[in-house]
């Protein structure tokens, strides 16, 4: 790794930069196509977003499954997959397509550790920042294998501090340094030692849980300490299936990865991740009456 590092912006589906407030050419990373039945939809984000940054844009690189992926698959700048091909992002990137992209000046990657990851491994022209970077990357977002100590300290921190725009930045530097000891590995244990507190709370949120049809839901009150909303999931996956996390006015359904639900399908959100989606409250009741049916469906094809 040589010379001045790309700037770094994290984002998500919903919440892209101002294209006009980005310097240069534009790389983005693991940030999904904006799903076409929620919120303002594709052609009010993704689709404004990269008709602003127009030739700017050097390459756009992500595995959540879309159906407008063909209408860029004409386009040697996207390099787009679904969930099943590629399980994170980073797996995506190789010295190849680093180096025919050509430099850039800005790095636009999603906030959690499948993108941080990925924007080390392309600062560092394709290569992992340390042996098993990838599969580490891979575990933590589909939440199947062994996740390594690194990762698991690194995915702990972030999702304690989700919001630190600081600690993202140390948490790459720290990749791309090698691993080193010193001020961003000292933040990174700080961060990940709150992360323990959250997913206390969220032990205790999840004796909350009802299960009825194979799906665990459990209601949180604005009053309820912080927790880690993974980790809720996760615990009612434990009870059933499927969890459903209904919280300040959303609720978050997901599944097991290996389940072969896909809620982008079943709900016809128009893309995003098939195992985890959000959707809101007033969609709740006609989405769960679907999953349950289908729940149905499959046991009776067993």
């Amino acid at each position: 790794m040589s010379g001045a590092l790309p700037t770094l912006v994290f984002a998500s589906p919903r919440k892209l930069p101002r294209a006009a407030n980005l310097e240069g050419r534009v790389v983005v990373l693991d940030i999904a196509f904006a799903s076409l039945g929620l919120g303002r939809g594709f052609d009010k984000t993704t689709g404004k977003f990269i008709e602003q940054l127009g030739p700017r844009l050097a390459r756009w690189v992500d595995h959540h499954d879309h159906p407008l992926h063909e209408r860029y698959a004409a386009d040697e700048r996207f390099v787009l997959c679904t969930k099943a091909e590629h399980g994170a992002c980073p797996e995506m990137i190789d010295p190849e397509l680093v180096e025919s992209t050509g430099p850039v000046d800005t790095i636009v990657a999603h906030f959690d550790l499948d993108g941080l990851y990925a924007a080390a491994k392309w600062i560092l022209g394709g290569r992992e920042p340390y042996p098993g970077a990838d599969d580490d990357a891979r575990a933590v977002d589909t939440r199947i294998g062994e996740v390594g100590p690194e990762a698991t300290r690194i995915d702990k921190a972030l999702r304690a501090h989700w919001v630190d725009h600081p600690l993202k930045l140390r948490i790459v530097r720290y990749l791309v340094e090698g691993l080193r000891p010193g001020g961003e590995r000292d933040s990174i244990i700080s961060a990940a030692e709150d992360f323990e507190r959250m997913a206390a709370a969220a032990v205790t949120l999840s004796q909350g849980y009802v299960v009825e049809g194979d799906v665990a839901f459990v209601e949180v009150g604005s009053s309820s300490p912080s927790f880690d909303k993974t980790e809720l999931l996760l615990l009612g996956q434990q009870k059933a299936t499927v969890s459903v996390v209904l919280d300040a006015g959303n609720a978050t359904i997901a599944a097991p990865f290996e389940s072969g639900l896909n809620f982008v399908q079943l709900l016809d959100l128009g893309g995003g991740m098939p195992t985890r989606v959000n959707i809101p409250r007033k969609r709740l009741a006609d989405g769960l009456a679907v999953i349950r049916a289908e729940l149905v469906r499959r046991r009776g094809d067993d």
